[in-house]
């Protein structure tokens, strides 16, 4: 089959962009051809179809956006409709264009049916589904009833129509049994449940001759641990958690890295982080400017992947108070690395029952999790054998040929 990738955006390290590839990856291996849409390209996708008006960030969606929601929504939402309408006017050309040119036997919408980031492409692409009847699977990461910043709104009848649209020849795939149960009370419609995936089958790359000078560059000796906070420095992330950790540590070195980068949703939540780590003396630096999606020189500086970072990592916090699934938790297991992990809803329902080895908190930093962090660290034994343990664990329920399982069931139901 000829299949199609259509998101906002195909490119760096955000969940969608990184599950996509995972998709694309299996789906070849079955002997598919793959093709990519977005308002955003690179990596993977970097010689698809660019359209720019499907990017969040592109300058209209953001103003349709400030306009439908939150309190300076527009209070008569006559106007702002017919403005969505006309935008999705506009890229349903483009988009029916990379359809038709690409031969596309199905699509595969990535979350632009889910939330309502890009009200025009949601609207866009339920009218040009219906109106092709093309085979569609729509995979979601994130409804708009899961997110705070969309509560409220005067757009509800769009919004419960686009996202998600109700179409027969759309399969559902939600990422969580949650979701998957929400999903039916809001809108009767049935879903598949595709967890989040990792490669479990080709061991993780460790430490080698490029890598190998990270440590110093990061300023850290030998003997420092290398605390890593994986993820984007926003507020569901609960990086204070982490904070709180490494304080109560009392370690030597009392440094927190975290990987990726602090404008995605603001600058409010990173300034008060900082704030809260000068009274607590704990060293919290953004290492983003070092981490890229792949190895490269820029302007005569070596950057770093992330995986060149996991492997100098002595442990990794993941304190989420809200996660879709949790990709960041796969890799930390791919790397085998000792795990601190809070007790998000989805990693209870989904994730905890399957038997994991995790230092776990419950919403707060516990003397038992201190305690437990502190053992881990100082019995390589023990925190290895529970590594092996994990391992073992999401090899087998998150791992490519689940996915490729699953895919080809759904596939198979067309």
């Amino acid at each position: 089959m000829r299949i199609g990738f259509i998101s906002t955006r195909l490119n760096g390290t955000d969940g969608v962009s990184l599950e996509v590839e995972k998709w694309a990856t299996v789906l070849r291996r079955m002997g598919h051809e793959c093709f990519f849409c977005a308002g955003e390209l690179g990596g993977y996708a970097a010689a698809g179809t660019f359209i720019p008006q499907l990017h969040f960030q592109h300058q209209s969606i953001i103003v349709l956006g400030e306009r439908a929601f939150g309190q300076n929504a527009d209070r008569d939402p006559g106007q702002l409709i017919d403005d969505i309408y006309a935008l999705a006017d506009e890229i349903r050309a483009p988009l029916r264009e990379f359809i038709r040119t690409n031969k596309l036997d199905l699509i595969v919408v990535q979350n632009a049916l889910t939330i309502p980031m890009n009200l025009p492409l949601g609207v866009c692409l339920t009218g040009l589904i219906s109106e092709l009847g093309i085979d569609t699977i729509a995979h979601h990461h994130d409804f708009y009833w899961e997110r705070e910043r969309y509560q409220a709104n005067l757009i509800l009848d769009l919004l419960d129509t686009s996202f998600p649209a109700k179409l027969p020849s759309i399969r559902h795939v939600t990422i969580n049994s949650i979701a998957q149960g929400r999903l039916k009370d809001r809108r009767d419609i049935d879903s598949v449940v595709i967890p989040n995936v990792h490669d479990f089958a080709t061991p993780p790359p460790g430490l080698d001759a490029y890598n190998s000078d990270l440590r110093e560059r990061l300023g850290l000796t030998k003997d420092d641990p290398l605390i890593l906070q994986p993820t984007r420095v926003i507020q569901r992330k609960g990086i204070e958690m982490a904070i709180v950790l490494v304080h109560r540590l009392g370690l030597g070195s009392q440094r927190l890295f975290i990987s990726h980068r602090a404008t995605d949703e603001g600058l409010a939540y990173w300034h008060w982080l900082k704030r809260e780590t000068g009274v607590m003396h704990v060293d919290l630096q953004l290492i983003d400017h070092l981490v890229e999606t792949e190895r490269s020189i820029a302007n005569g500086r070596k950057l770093y992947s992330l995986w060149d970072v996991y492997p100098h990592a002595d442990l990794v916090t993941y304190p989420s108070t809200y996660e879709g699934f949790g990709n960041a938790l796969l890799e930390a297991i791919y790397f085998g690395k000792p795990i601190v992990v809070n007790r998000y809803p989805v990693y209870n329902a989904d994730i905890r029952p399957l038997g994991f080895e995790f230092v776990e908190l419950d919403g707060f930093v516990s003397e038992t999790a201190v305690a437990e962090t502190r053992t881990l660290l100082g019995d390589p034994d023990r925190a290895q054998a529970m590594a092996a343990k994990n391992y073992e664990i999401a090899q087998e329920h998150f791992s490519l040929e689940v996915l490729e399982r699953k895919l080809s069931e759904i596939l198979s139901s067309f």
